[in-house]
């Protein structure tokens, strides 16, 4: 049984691209269904994203599984297979299952490390056993696959530093405030990254949330977003007393929040800790802002140094959990391989033992009358022979088969002895060559 990934992501294909090639969790199970039933796929999953999708596969026969996956992806997307074959890669064996298990520990994201891919690849696994398309290798493959994944986190830690500006924001603000539970935040302007960073907030907390733009009308809309309070530009300040957390991003050219004004709210505070994130470009808040006793105040720059000294601890981690993965490949790869070479070593025996005890009884019938002690010894004769024949073989194929290229040797032998292994499609038959006929000099 072989294993083989076709797919597209974020480094090989643009948003338009990708949208075409996505697949929907509403429809997934009739895709999946509709995927199993082609040619040469026995078992298929498969992982969609808004980065990626990737098209798993478990086929007898290779080519004939791929081809399957061409057609059916073009058919879902409309893209005809030559076009669709310059955004995708291809992986086999090895290779599949070396991506699979990067892809599951965030080492193949668009973010280093990123945790959600982990909760993606494990519904991937859920939908494809709902929709009864797995087998015992792919059921195998994903869940190892997950452990990696988790193992990778356990042991590395390469989720825990933030590389995203809104998730630093929100680091920070732990380590400035404490727990989250309860706070209020006061977003002054309808930014984008203002409004991620919020959604984070509440994400870790956050009870409260007030926003306040010179449009009225967007900052209601935006206040909608986290059930929150909307008020006027000309009440910032007396909100802003009653905030633990203030972002903000406006698209002014001067700044909108200057000492006099936090100093006077500070002191309505009893000058309690507040924490202050300018997002904006330029900046809102007056570097001096964060001179104030009680004042942690964050810009655009800052947070982006916490971001990149993250993203380097990130590529550290990186580094420890790419040995871990090859650890979790090469046993995934002894089991896989055990799946190949065992029931092949047993159709060789098999073949070998019947072909044994044939010739014997022919023996035997020629030979005429035989004592027990003489048939014994020409029995024990043909079992040595065939034992010192099938020794060399087998013991090369149990190594072979820990190697990347360990099916291929499987396979070949296979083909050599036309074996019939249970559990596996019998071996298309190679025709002989063709006689060349013989050219006559007149």
């Amino acid at each position: 049984m072989l294993i083989a990934v076709i797919g597209v992501n974020h480094r090989t294909a643009p948003l338009d691209v990708r949208e075409k090639l996505s697949f929907p969790e509403y429809g997934i199970s009739a895709w999946l269904k509709k995927l199993q039933s082609s040619p040469g796929i026995e078992g298929c999953a498969i992982l969609s994203t808004c980065n990626r999708t990737e098209i798993y596969i478990a086929p007898m026969e290779l080519d004939t599984g791929m081809s399957s996956v061409w057609s059916f992806l073009s058919e879902k997307s409309g893209l005809d297979i030559s076009e669709i074959k310059n955004y995708t890669f291809c992986h086999t064996l090895y290779d599949a299952i070396r991506h699979l298990f990067r892809v599951v520990s965030g080492l193949d994201s668009m973010i280093l490390g990123e945790t959600q891919i982990l909760g993606q690849v494990k519904r991937t696994y859920e939908l494809a056993l709902e929709a009864g398309t797995t087998n015992v290798v792919l059921n195998t493959l994903f869940q190892q696959a997950i452990t990696t994944g988790k193992r990778v986190r356990t042991e590395t830690g390469i989720d825990q530093n933030p590389v995203s500006i809104p998730y630093a924001a929100v680091e920070l603000a732990k380590q400035n405030l404490g727990s989250l539970e309860g706070r209020s935040v006061l977003v002054v302007g309808a930014g984008e990254m203002s409004e991620i960073t919020a959604v984070n907030l509440v994400a870790n907390g956050v009870s409260s949330v007030i926003v306040s733009n010179r449009s009225y009308d967007r900052a209601v809309q935006l206040a909608e977003k986290f059930n929150g309070t909307a008020v006027k530009f000309d009440q910032l300040f007396d909100y802003m007393a009653k905030s633990d957390i203030v972002i903000s991003s406006t698209a002014a050219r001067h700044y909108v929040i200057k000492p006099r004004e936090v100093e006077k709210v500070m002191a309505l505070r009893g000058w309690k800790d507040i924490m202050m994130i300018d997002i904006a470009v330029p900046r809102d808040i007056d570097p001096e802002v964060g001179k104030l006793p009680g004042v942690t105040l964050y810009d655009v720059d800052s947070l982006q140094n916490v971001v990149d000294a993250n993203l380097a601890e990130r590529r550290k981690a990186a580094v420890v959990a790419e040995g871990i993965i090859e650890e979790e490949l090469d046993e995934f790869m002894k089991w896989l391989s055990t799946r190949f070479v065992v029931p092949t070593i047993t159709a060789l025996k098999k073949m070998a033992e019947e072909i044994k005890q044939r010739e014997l009884h022919r023996a035997f019938n020629r030979l005429g009358e035989l004592n027990e002690r003489e048939k014994k010894i020409i029995s024990s004769l043909a079992s040595s022979i065939v034992n010192q024949l099938l020794h060399t073989p087998v013991i090369k194929l149990k190594q072979y088969a820990l190697t990347p290229e360990g099916h291929l040797y499987t396979e070949i032998l296979q083909n050599l002895f036309n074996l019939q292994v249970e559990g596996q499609r019998p071996q298309a038959e190679i025709p002989p060559p063709e006689k060349k006929q013989k050219r006559t000099v007149s």
